[in-house]
């Protein structure tokens, strides 16, 4: 499995001129998955030699801002370089619970409609993952009859055994969040490439004795 990462952004806090704000791309087969989307994203994406229209899933690892205010204008640029869709499959978005509001406030507020779908997966975080005085209970957002809950997607809660989040599964491949501690509930992301068998040639084995 070919992997080749880009880091766009490694700066905290806010952008400058010469160094963005947290965001890093993992390419593989074709595809590109973002980490992180701090301000100034799809500038730095346009300067490197990445695609953004490759962009298949997008993982956030908090909600700081200098961590994911870059997303909602990057989904924009996107949608106004693509053409209308009904069978593209829908950019898969990972990240803490809260998420799928902010980006429906977002693009509802500044009139913005994609022309590809969306999916906004969000990790349920315990309570141990932030000091108390910082934790926020947002599973209550947008429950309102009076509110749409945004685009679609999975709520997903730690799997006490494996003590993780599984994101993805693929043939390949397996996905997984894991809870890390800041100040507020952040996430760390791993892939694990699965066994792959090898190839036995029997016949060989045979002549050789």
């Amino acid at each position: 499995m070919s992997l080749e990462i880009t880091f766009l952004g490694t700066g905290s806090a806010y952008p400058s001129p010469s160094r963005g704000a947290s965001a890093l791309v993992l390419r593989r087969e074709g595809q590109c998955w973002l980490f992180d989307c701090g301000e100034g994203t799809q500038t730095q994406l346009m300067r490197s030699h990445l695609r953004a229209a490759r962009i298949t899933k997008i993982f956030i690892t908090h909600l700081h801002g200098d961590h994911f205010f870059g997303l909602p204008g990057l989904l924009c640029t996107l949608s106004l370089q693509s053409n209308p869709d009904a069978s593209k499959a829908p950019v898969d978005i990972y990240g803490p619970l809260g998420l799928r509001s902010f980006l429906w406030r977002s693009l509802e507020l500044s009139h913005s409609q994609l022309l590809f779908p969306i999916t906004v997966h969000e990790l349920v975080p315990t309570r141990d993952q932030c000091p108390a005085e910082e934790f926020k209970d947002f599973s209550s957002l947008d429950r309102g009859e009076e509110l749409p809950r945004g685009p679609p997607g999975r709520l997903l809660h730690l799997d006490p055994e494996e003590d993780s989040y599984l994101l993805v599964e693929e043939e390949q491949l397996v996905v997984r969040a894991f809870r890390l501690f800041h100040r507020v509930p952040s996430f760390g992301f791993v892939m694990e490439e699965k066994p792959r068998p090898g190839k036995l040639n029997v016949q060989k084995l045979k002549d050789l004795g």
